[in-house]
């Protein structure tokens, strides 16, 4: 019977009073939804939009956003190296802003050339290999250069290792660190790793690739901190005039001429014999005798050197000018002294390629090659690519428009991949990682068939007996729980020790085999069902077990539903005691698993493995709701 009769809701106050429930309820469920909904967006996250709270996420209806996002990915969350690569001062990547006027002459002229020139490992990075500011994410190269391995060695962690030189304790701590060959100090390394992973980025898509430019590393990262953002620092230590940064330029050779400072060759020196990397360094041959000579002061004989490097020089006129720096080993170390110079401990002499010797040779000026050859002198070039340079030292890779313009064919796919990668990320941490899923449905199903057997049986026993403690038997059941999990889970481990039963399903299931809150909920449900039935039952033979099973769980299965879900969200949300009880990692459940994962990941991930976890639970509801709500609303109207 409803509480307000039909007619009673024709009164105005009645009217206002039902108003003001459902503007309350209405209210109320919007306060739930407001901070789910902003989890979910907030699922979507990378660093670059982590500071937003938008219940719906900006890349999704704006391009910038988007592209910023883009950019982002592209340069694996190495800002540093967009800022190079771009020649730009944005302070970030949240402040960087879509290009304007893009040339698609010049972007063609520019992947033309990448095609053609056929450049070493060194010269570029891909990107979508490593997110460290988002912290945790899996972007789409790595999962591809992941999946490629995992194929490759159908699984096997060791035998990768093993074979590619690598000590990843497992597939979901597998990563590789993005190259970057501008600094001096950064050197390749050359495992069998490192070959695959080559192979690999030679096959990614020219768009994906960012080039390393000692052009922009030398205005970004060394004049520029050295000197200030401002041209007029520049132009006050140089004694040069300037207008912007644009018209300083690397030259290729140390810098002479008219127009040229001493300030500005000592900051060109200092730039190639120290920092830049030696990959771009190269020696002309008239520096083939001050290197024999540093070689021969530093060896003193043949045979040294022979032992030292494993050749079979005859004299040290034998010996040829290195043309492009080793990668590793003695020879390399050597040729990085003579750039930068060493002096001999014996006699004080300083050897080192004499600077008018010196040379840069990048892709920027390889670009500058390519066009110069092409295209024969800067005025065709401009008219054929609707340019206005006015120097070929101010011909830079257009890389930025390039980026941009595979950027517009791909919105789509980015907002797809940016909508779901941290999802992909904690479903493959997941589904990778030990036996997290079988043991959480193994342990959920046993809780849940365990809490339908003992509890029934305890809470039929008091209402079909009613012994005389019954009362007192309750109130200690319900006394269970005053006491929060927290205060039983030492007792409980140092029994679970004793018995010997630690990391094991046992273990999980029987701290909470019986639980007091449900078996005085089956009890009073039990007790509202009619007696006659269990009168007639007997009358006609039936035996006690007959009885339970047949008419008292039959007739139960709304509140038995209510108790299964209960233990099935107790087990699989069970967190401190899973991991205290199972220490052994093979036989963690999903949430430790979780857990693990939340502590080395950013926000993004961390909200959507929260989602990902409720989805069990929320499935469950939804499919037993009608059963559900029948056990809650069944006993109050009896």
């Amino acid at each position: 019977m409803a509480i307000i009769s039909t007619i009673g809701r024709k009164s105005f106050k009645v009217k206002v009073l039902l108003f003001t429930i459902y503007a309350g309820l209405l209210l109320g469920a919007l306060t739930m939804l407001y901070p789910f909904t902003l989890m979910i967006a907030g699922s979507t996250k990378s660093a670059v939009d982590t500071p937003d709270a938008h219940v719906i996420p900006p890349y999704l209806n704006n391009r910038e956003a988007l592209y910023q996002k883009y950019v982002e990915a592209l340069f694996n969350e190495n800002y540093d190296m967009m800022k190079v690569a771009y020649r730009t001062d944005a302070p970030s990547f949240q402040s960087l802003s879509e290009p304007e006027g893009t040339n698609a002459k010049l972007a063609d002229a520019w992947a033309a050339f990448c095609k053609q020139a056929d450049l070493p490992f060194y010269a570029y990075m891909i990107g979508e290999i490593q997110a460290p500011r988002s912290r945790g994410v899996l972007p789409h190269r790595l999962r591809l250069f992941k999946r490629q391995l995992v194929k490759q060695f159908n699984g096997d962690i060791s035998r990768c290792n093993d074979e590619m030189g690598a000590d990843f304790v497992s597939w979901n701590a597998f990563y590789y660190l993005p190259e970057e060959y501008l600094l001096r100090r950064n050197k390749p390394t050359m495992r069998p790793l490192d070959d695959a992973f080559r192979t690999f980025k030679a096959g990614q898509p020219l768009a994906l690739r960012y080039y390393f430019s000692p052009e922009g590393f030398y205005k970004a990262m060394f004049l520029k901190m050295k000197y200030g953002k401002e041209i007029d620092g520049f132009n006050e230590t140089h004694g040069t005039a300037y207008t912007s940064w644009d018209e300083v330029h690397l030259d290729r050779r140390y810098p002479t001429g008219a127009g040229r400072t001493d300030t500005e060759r000592e900051d060109w020196e200092a730039f190639v014999r120290t920092i830049v990397n030696l990959f771009w360094v190269r020696a002309d041959a008239a520096a083939a005798p001050a290197y024999r000579r540093f070689l021969q002061t530093k060896y003193g004989t043949i045979p040294s050197l022979n032992k030292n490097y494993g050749t079979t020089y005859v004299s040290f006129d034998d010996v040829r000018l290195i043309e492009e720096c080793p990668t590793d080993g003695l020879a390399g170390s050597d040729w990085a002294a003579f750039v930068e110079g060493w002096r001999d401990p014996g006699t004080g002499d300083m050897h080192r390629v004499p600077i008018e010797h010196i040379r840069i040779d990048s892709v920027d000026f390889l670009y500058r090659d390519h066009l110069a050859q092409t295209y024969g002198d800067l005025a065709r070039l401009n008219a054929t690519l609707g340019t206005a340079y006015s120097d070929w030292l101010a011909i830079l890779p257009p890389q930025q428009q390039l980026h941009y313009r595979h950027f517009l064919k791909r919105t789509s796919q980015l907002k797809r991949e940016f909508t779901t990668r941290n999802f992909i990320t904690v479903v493959d941490y997941v589904i990778l990682h030990g036996r997290g899923i079988v043991n959480t449905v193994i342990y959920c199903t046993l809780a849940v068939l365990a809490a339908l057997i003992v509890n029934p049986l305890a809470a039929y026993a008091l209402s079909r007996y009613k012994p005389p403690s019954q009362y007192k038997v309750l109130l200690f059941l319900m006394l269970t729980m005053a006491f929060p999990p927290m205060v039983t889970q030492i007792p409980a481990f140092l029994m679970l020790r004793e018995l010997r039963l630690l990391n094991s399903f046992w273990a999980l299931i029987l701290p909470g085999l019986a639980n007091g809150y449900s078996i005085f909920l089956l009890k009073g449900f039990f007790d509202s069902l009619p007696q006659e039935l269990y009168e007639s039952a007997s009358i006609d033979g039936a035996g006690e077990f007959r009885i339970f099973w047949q008419i008292t769980m039959s007739l139960s299965k709304p509140i038995l539903a209510v108790i299964a879900l209960n233990a099935f969200t107790m087990a699989y949300a069970n967190f401190m005691m899973a991991l205290l009880i199972c220490q052994d990692e093979s036989m963690w459940t999903l949430m430790p698993w979780l857990y693990q994962l939340q502590q080395r990941s950013g926000e993004g991930v961390v909200y959507a493995s929260l989602l990902i976890a409720a989805v069990p639970t929320f499935i469950i509801f939804a499919l037993c709701q009608n059963v559900i709500m029948r056990g809650i609303v069944v006993p109050v109207e009896k």
